[in-house]
């Protein structure tokens, strides 16, 4: 009799302890991951690796088809391809799709800020308006920002998906992010989850984006979120615009890579790679891709993060 008493004492926090495990994502953690085959692991960490492999079956093809539509009467026909082969490779800069390449040691390490402790919480903070009502937080910074639709709260549920406990509202409807919000990660850093842009947009957007952009001393990076399934719209542009007239630094984040074929993806990838190119100065050159719904790139983000935010020192960041 005495013995049953602590246990169903104890069963109440034994059985929230389980449902908080079934609520975990089985490819929240990399160690959970790597029960995968290595093929499978590494597209998941650092996907432009898999995506570059078609790069040239895809950029072979596209020049054929350039060729034989301009030039299908021409007698140097052959010579025109290898022209546009030569000049295609020549202008896809590949060395952007590796800047940021850790270690899985650093990967790891990264991980475990995202992991909640007792001396280490990881919670929703609060929701704000304006500049003005927004919290006078000291550690540092980052922004999600993107047009309605562009999975932005979906991506903030992945990045916390250690910590099921944290609320992210998530809806079907376009638009339903209506406020700043706050989450914080300890004393490491914060994440602010920006209204969308564009469709279902507050009337009052601009006023309320504007100002945290141009005077949140702590922010140290701006994540700008497009849409891999259908590339760069107008109110991407403006957005890039408003971005660069900060000339606070930001990075580009491609969400959605499982909607769509490889062609379209890789269509859609390197315009944004030529706009990062041609058209921006304080745009991180390499863009980072993502599948919330598949994990793809989440470890790899979230290593981005520890870095920027001062929290982890990086063994190696480039590809071995």
């Amino acid at each position: 009799m005495f013995c049953r008493q602590p246990v169903q004492w104890l069963r109440p926090w034994t059985q929230l302890c389980a449902l908080l495990r079934q609520r975990v994502h089985k490819l929240a953690s990399l160690k959970e991951a790597s029960v995968l085959s290595p093929n499978k692991v590494k597209r998941l960490l650092y996907p432009l690796t898999d995506i570059e492999a078609y790069l040239d079956r895809y950029c072979f093809l596209h020049i054929t088809l350039q060729c034989s539509s301009s030039h299908a009467h021409a007698i140097n026909y052959y010579t025109d391809i290898n022209n546009y082969f030569q000049f295609t490779f020549s202008s896809v800069d590949r060395t952007q799709f590796h800047i940021f390449h850790p270690h899985v040691d650093d990967v790891l390490k990264a991980e475990r800020l995202f992991c909640p402790s007792p001396s280490h919480r990881i919670d929703y903070y609060t929701s704000a308006e304006r500049m003005d009502h927004s919290p006078a937080l000291k550690q540092p910074e980052v922004c999600f920002i993107g047009r309605s639709n562009v999975g932005k709260s979906s991506l903030i549920k992945c990045l916390f998906s250690l910590s099921p406990e944290v609320e992210v509202r998530i809806s079907k409807t376009p638009g339903h992010t209506k406020k700043m919000n706050f989450f914080r990660v300890g004393k490491a850093f914060t994440i602010v989850d920006m209204p969308g842009y564009g469709h279902r947009a507050p009337k009052d957007f601009v006023d309320m984006v504007e100002p945290y952009l141009y005077s949140r001393k702590n922010l140290v990076r701006t994540f700008l979120l497009v849409d891999g399934s259908v590339g760069l719209q107008k109110t991407d542009h403006i957005a890039l615009e408003m971005c660069e007239e900060t000339r606070c630094p930001y990075v580009m984040v491609v969400t959605k890579i499982d909607k769509c074929g490889r062609g379209s993806l890789l269509t859609n990838l390197l315009q944004f790679q030529d706009v990062i190119k041609t058209q921006t100065s304080s745009c991180f050159p390499q863009p980072f891709l993502v599948s919330s719904l598949k994990f793809s790139g989440i470890y790899l983000l979230r290593c981005f993060i520890a870095h920027i935010t001062g929290n982890i020192l990086l063994t190696d960041t480039c590809q071995t």
